[in-house]
């Protein structure tokens, strides 16, 4: 005994968004941010748990030292998203996708082994 499949209807995208394609150099640049957001917060996390010191850019730790770590993070992750999305408005997407994986591979990666190993 099979039952008629559920039709729901009404559900589909706002009009908004109906003919709305996201791109690869919008999503390139998502997952930019995406990084810069995950390295902030896993640095802001870092720097609580073990000090100033961790932090091993030295532009960032005099940001640190001056204005506190949340305004430290918070101004240098702003200016890395600045400057990536000038990159993205000049379609200098190869440059998106490698400073991506820079900072995934140099950034997020070890703070999330550092992390996990003193947590």
């Amino acid at each position: 005994m099979a039952s008629a499949p559920v039709v729901i209807t009404g559900l589909g995208r706002p009009a908004l968004f109906r003919n709305w394609r996201v791109s690869y150099a919008e999503v390139l640049f998502l997952t930019f941010v995406t990084v810069q957001v995950l390295d902030g917060a896993m640095s802001y996390v870092g720097v609580s748990l073990h000090g100033p010191d961790i932090e091993a850019n030295p532009l960032v730790a005099w940001y640190l030292a001056a204005f506190g770590p949340a305004v430290g993070f918070t101004a240098a992750k702003l200016f890395a998203v600045t400057c990536g999305a000038v990159l993205y408005v000049t379609a200098r997407y190869q440059w998106v996708a490698i400073l991506t994986l820079v900072y995934l591979v140099f950034a997020v990666v070890p703070w999330v082994r550092l992390l996990a190993a003193g947590a």
